[in-house]
Formats: C-alpha cells, structure tokens, sequence
C-alpha cells in the first residue's frame, strides 16, 4: 500500500508537489517539538553525518528477531532514517541533547518534502542540479546515484532555488526559528554542498580522523549480508521515510537522556496513543552517562517508556569496549552496534545483573 502510494507520488512533478503542500501545516507538529523539548545541552560535534561505519550490521539482528511497527526513538542524524525504513514503526522521535541535530532534521525533512524521488534528494541536500531525465533514475542503483553526484558540479542558480524552497518549507512547519537558528541550519547545508560526498563526522577542535566514513561510505553501506541498506538504497525505503517526513510523523526534540522532561514527555505520548517503543537506538550516549553519573536517571526514564518484551535498545560500541565482543575480529571497523533487549536492560539494573557500562558491552 505504501509502496503503491509512493510510486504514485513520484511521477507527480516538483511544482505539482509544491501546489499541494504550500498551505501551513498544522501546529501539532511545531507543538509536539515544543512541549516534548527541553532545555538543550554542549556536545562535542556537529554531528551531521554518523562516524559508525558498521551500523547497518544491527539490521540483521533487527530482522532475526523480527522487530517490526511500534515507535522508533533514537538519537543523531539521519543514520535513524535507515532503521526507520527498516522497523516501519507508526511514528518516530529524535531526541538530542543539542538543538543544533533538531536544526539538522528540519532541513532533512523540507528536503525530503520537496524531493519526490532519491536522486532529488541527494541533488538538494548536495547542491547538485537534478538530472534532465527522471524515470530512468527510478531503476538506479545507490552506486549509479553517487556516481551522479560525485560528477555533477555544484549549481548556485539552483542553490538558491533550493534555499528558497527550503526556507519556504521552514515556514509552513510553523516552528518559532530565531535568525541564529535559520544560519545555523544554511551553514548545514553550505557543509554538505562544500564537502560533498567527501563530507565526514566532525568533532569540534579536533580533525576527523581518517576512519570516520564519508558520507559516500554510509550511503553505499550494506548489512551483514552484503546488501545496500541504507534508506536511499531503494525507492521503497526512501518512500517509506519520505511518506512518515510528509505526515509530520518524524518528530525531533531537544532533550537529554537522563533529563527529568523529553523523556518522560514522549513516554506519555506515546502511551496516549495506544502504542509501544519498538526500538530505540541510543549510540553510545550510555557510555558518557556512565562517564557523568547520571545512568540511573536515564534508566528510570527508560522505565516510563510503553515497551513489549520484543523491545530493543540499538547501541554502538567503540574503542578498547570492542575488545569485549567476541566478533571483533571479523568487524571492519573500530565500531561495532548491540542489539539488547529493552526490558532485560531496565530489569538488570535493578537487580544489580548490570553495574556499569563494561557488563552492557556484550551482544545479546
């Protein structure tokens, strides 16, 4: 059904799409961003692409156990958009404790809005003209899309084409954006234009280090079976994201882990509308709560979430915490992701069967 619905919509043209979507949109989307935030917070990066090369491989075990529907929550960029077309939950929050990952999203969703198809995309996000000729890009794989990209020079005519359309998408969504904010978020998109598919994970002060992937390595990642996964590998994946973007149903929040609102705030949320987190990918924000002594504040949220014994919390692991993981050898990289059932976390902290984030570090 979806499927069917998305194919319909990417053989309307741009301007048609634009005629439909040009009114405001309702103000429960600003609304939800507003009373589910809290307060932002510092943290090292800008965070506008993942530094884990490896995050895909927990798509396999997602599959095994059969995690599918629910609410999706999880944190950083777009990496959550690929496991989103993955788990096809009803809805998703993207809770961060720096306003500047809710800035980056909205520019991913008015880009998302305006881009029927994925090379449309890429072209926006990458100021790169779109091909003449769309349909025989239906059937493009993700090589050919990069390919695209790589070859086609950056356009400023477009570029600012592509601003107006971003900044008129920004006003529809009707979220209060100080002047601060709206050069925060064209800074965002002048990185991705400048860096291209070359773009890497960037902490402040500090260089990237050479085996952060680029943006070419996460789009053309696969999962352990060698398939390209990522939510612009396919059309069905891409209008899977696409179709939730265009319901307002992808919802940033500014909000900690262990912070006494977000939440606690989208845990009532969810249990209002009769559902359950599937899965909530958390990267390694556990390893600095540990680092700060708050775990038990985030434990206690986690516990006010509505989850099923199937639950899952989605972590990466990093650095000499590798070393814990039996399958460290045969990983291609200096991160790894862990899958762990949700309840078991909640129930072996309580229990004292966990005591610190070295008993966490193990694959379930």
């Amino acid at each position: 059904m979806i499927l069917a619905w998305w194919l319909a919509i990417a053989t309307i043209g741009y301007h048609g799409l634009a005629a439909q979507t040009a009114q405001p949109i309702p103000r429960r989307f600003s609304d939800e961003i507003t009373t589910l935030s809290e307060p932002g917070g510092f943290f090292d990066t800008d965070n506008l692409i993942s530094n884990e090369r490896t995050y895909l491989l927990a798509l396999d075990k997602l599959r095994e156990l059969s995690i599918t529907g629910g609410v999706y929550l999880g944190v950083g960029p777009d990496q959550n958009f690929s496991y989103i077309a993955q788990l096809q939950p009803t809805r998703a929050y993207i809770i961060d404790i720096r306003r500047d990952n809710l800035l980056a999203h909205l520019l991913f969703k008015t880009l998302f809005t305006i881009s029927p198809t994925r090379v449309e995309y890429l072209a926006r996000l990458f100021g790169r003209p779109p091909p003449d000729s769309m349909n025989e890009w239906e059937s493009a794989n993700i090589e050919q899309l990069a390919d695209y990209i790589d070859r086609t020079p950056v356009n400023e005519t477009w570029i600012q084409e592509v601003r107006a359309d971003i900044a008129g998408e920004l006003a529809r969504y009707r979220i209060p954006l100080s002047t601060a904010d709206r050069t925060t978020i064209t800074r965002f998109h002048r990185t991705f234009i400048k860096r291209g598919l070359s773009l890497r994970f960037h902490s402040l002060g500090r260089p990237p280090r050479p085996h952060y992937p680029t943006y070419r390595d996460l789009l053309l990642g696969t999962d352990g079976t060698g398939t390209p996964s990522s939510y612009l590998a396919t059309n069905k994946a891409y209008g899977f994201v696409r179709s939730l973007q265009q319901r307002d149903l992808i919802i940033p929040v500014v909000g900690d882990l262990a912070g006494d609102h977000a939440i606690r705030a989208i845990g009532k949320a969810i249990a209002a509308q009769g559902e359950q987190v599937s899965a909530f990918y958390t990267s390694n924000v556990e390893f600095y709560l540990f680092q700060n002594g708050t775990v038990a504040r985030y434990l206690d949220n986690l516990s006010h979430l509505p989850h099923a014994e199937e639950s899952v919390i989605i972590r990466s692991v990093f650095g000499r915490s590798l070393r814990r993981l039996p399958t460290t050898s045969q990983l291609p990289s200096y991160s790894a992701p862990v899958v762990h059932s949700l309840k078991d976390l909640i129930e072996g902290f309580k229990t004292e069967r966990y005591q610190g984030y070295w008993d966490l570090v193990r694959p379930e």
